[in-house]
């Protein structure tokens, strides 16, 4: 069964969820983002998804004391995206308790380092590619890459790539449904890195249909934080995943 990853997006310590990545259309929840980890963890859920959009802005780790105290008060992993640009920032999120590192504007911008890091870090390592108009956008999604996202994976296939976010940032935010045909065409050609579907999930009815694709894993932000989906269906998501019966 497809594995659900809920999300956490971050700005001054606070949850907050964007609309197609566009900083001036946020809207803040209440409930402190420990709160929100430890409900998810709660659910049975393998790993959180979480981004510091500050850091993603400004090229720097923002909110690593959230981390720390996500990291306390849950046991499962943490996928921590955002500001990740040098080695220093790096080891910053590890050593706050980031079990994966989401790397993104630097693997466009900076291959050789990403490639340094996917050597030094292996399957901690995951590529962001965050695609507007079939190009890579970079910085906190503010700028656009010459890069399509084939050209992204391409570049680091042979060199440890495990897991890839692939993000259709026209659909983040907007409840409108995946766009699984992205996904189906991605998993076919590059059958030995996972993807992870991101953007526009809405009802579990997205989910039962990316699960019939057999496409591994999604990120759920939005829909959770407006009880399109709910904590009761990703616990019984995940209890039905973990049986037995479903391996």
């Amino acid at each position: 069964m497809i594995q659900i990853i809920p999300a956490i997006d971050l700005i001054d310590g606070r949850c907050v969820r964007l609309t197609r990545g566009d900083y001036a259309q946020k809207k803040v929840y209440d409930g402190s983002p420990v709160d929100m980890a430890r409900s998810f963890a709660d659910c049975g859920v393998a790993r959180i998804h979480v981004v510091d959009l500050d850091g993603a802005k400004v090229g720097a780790p923002h909110n690593l004391r959230i981390l720390e105290e996500i990291a306390k008060a849950v046991s499962c992993e943490i996928e921590w995206g955002g500001g990740i640009a040098s080695d220093a920032s790096l080891k910053s999120i590890f050593d706050a308790g980031a079990t994966h590192a989401i790397v993104g504007s630097i693997a466009a911008l900076q291959p050789e380092q990403f490639a340094q890091w996917l050597s030094q870090y292996g399957a901690r390592m995951i590529l962001g590619a965050d695609v507007r108009d079939d190009r890579i956008a970079v910085r906190g999604w503010q700028d656009s890459s010459p890069l399509g996202i084939d050209d992204l994976v391409k570049r680091f296939l042979n060199l440890g790539l495990k897991e890839c976010i692939a993000t259709e940032i026209s659909r983040d935010g907007t409840l409108l449904g995946p766009a699984s045909a992205l996904y189906i065409r991605l998993r076919r050609d590059f059958p030995t890195v996972s993807f992870t579907v991101s953007g526009g999930i809405s009802t579990m009815n997205d989910i039962r249909a990316l699960n019939a694709l057999k496409l591994q894993k999604v990120i759920v932000g939005k829909a959770l934080y407006e009880n399109q989906i709910t904590l009761k269906d990703i616990a019984s998501w995940s209890q039905n995943a973990s049986s037995p019966a479903s391996m």
